[in-house]
């Protein structure tokens, strides 16, 4: 690898190979990939670092990776970082969102699946499966259909249709289970043992991938640190990731500071805000998720342990937000700031707004997760007017 020393468990400390093809420790704890930060910070150096403009892959060194002639991308990442223009009144907060929805397949996930699918191709898989609740498998059968190889996704029966049909799309096959994410999971998990097909999802190369929305928010501050980072939570892999890039950003002399890690999950589902609120060591699983953010109803959640330590590390803080909450912060995204978000990528400009007494005088950056056509609309809709193919019509529309 260029720099990658070693795969390391976050919660025992036992270490692995780091090309061993292994999803998660022997105690079931998420693993890590640890690097030679002495030669990141060289090969920094030699690049045309500083002055590249901010995408996915300029980060390269700090990824597992071999063979970057062979990396599987779509140009993912570079999203905008926007200054909010008009939410920012309503919260008195100077407000950034991180509009995600503008990655290929309209989510954050496309970071983790470029680095997924890529080390699954080094490692010598030729199909892949995983468990998805809609946006990983979206992401991941587009990553392998480029790469040329097979794809099959489990998604829990309430799964929406317009993600079943993106997945569809990209020539993967969908199992529909009748149960929630963390079945799918379960039976995702018990193929890689039975048929030792490859896994991919929220295990160590898509949490690597995903530091890459850390990087760029450094890189679009011209390398100054903000305050706050606010995400939405379902795995809690992009708060893990995104502590991560920043630690590993300040091991290499790119920054001094560091920001607050804030996680938002829905209501209807919120394991890792109970393990923070409740000083547990670990999230505890709950038995069904209700809530319309489903692309965050993970009711055990993968990298929740490593979520929650970044929460309490980064000396930040986890809460919740109501359904009804998420779709009035989604119509405000839209109508405020022109940013079409689904409920789940909604969830964290939702906890702004509930809690923006915690963020008084602060810079702070909202993570908007995924695209609002990514499902059907929830909520109330305008009527839409209907009128006749007549100019004497258009009085009643400019009167």
């Amino acid at each position: 690898m260029v720099s990658a020393k070693k795969l390391k468990c976050s919660q025992c400390g036992k270490e692995y190979l780091p090309d061993m093809i292994t999803f998660h420790c022997e105690c079931d704890g998420s693993l890590d990939l640890i690097y030679d930060y002495k030669k990141v910070r060289k090969l920094i150096l030699m690049a045309d670092f500083i002055r590249e403009r901010p995408w996915h892959w300029k980060y390269w060194m700090f990824y597992p990776v071999d063979d970057l002639t062979q990396a599987v991308s779509f140009e993912e990442g570079g999203t905008p970082l926007f200054l909010s223009k008009r939410i920012r009144k309503t919260v008195d907060l100077e407000v950034f969102f991180k509009y995600e929805g503008s990655n290929p397949t309209g989510s954050f996930k496309d970071r983790g699946s470029s680095i997924e699918i890529t080390k699954a191709i080094e490692l010598g898989a030729n199909s892949v499966c995983c468990a998805s609740t809609g946006n990983m498998g979206a992401s991941v059968s587009a990553y392998s259909a480029k790469a040329g190889i097979t794809c099959k996704v489990f998604v829990p029966e309430v799964t929406p249709s317009l993600k079943i049909a993106q997945i569809l799309g990209c020539g993967a096959e969908v199992i529909r289970v009748e149960g929630n994410y963390a079945d799918c999971l379960r039976l995702t998990e018990e193929a890689n043992r039975r048929y030792d097909v490859y896994l991919v999802g929220d295990y160590p190369y898509r949490s690597e991938g995903q530091k890459s929305v850390g990087f760029e928010i450094v890189d679009q501050f011209y390398w100054n640190v903000p305050d706050y980072i606010i995400c939405p939570m379902g795995n809690g892999t992009l708060t893990r990731a995104i502590w991560k890039s920043f630690l590993e950003l300040q091991k290499v002399g790119l920054i001094n500071e560091l920001p607050k890690m804030v996680g938002i999950q829905a209501e209807g589902c919120h394991p890792i805000v109970d393990a923070f609120k409740y000083d547990y060591d670990k999230p505890i699983p709950i038995k069904k998720a209700h809530t319309i953010a489903d692309a965050i109803a993970c009711e055990d959640p993968v990298d929740g342990y490593g979520a929650l330590h970044a929460i309490l590390e980064s000396g930040g803080f986890a809460e919740t937000v109501t359904d009804n909450e998420i779709i009035a912060a989604q119509k405000l995204l839209g109508h405020s700031e022109g940013l079409y978000a689904e409920p789940s990528g909604a969830v964290s400009t939702a906890g702004l707004i509930k809690y923006k007494e915690k963020f008084e005088g602060k810079k702070v950056v909202s993570i908007v997760t995924g695209h609002g056509l990514k499902r059907a609309p929830v909520g109330d809709m305008p009527e839409v007017m209907t009128i006749k193919n007549d100019f004497d019509e258009l009085d009643k529309i400019f009167p």
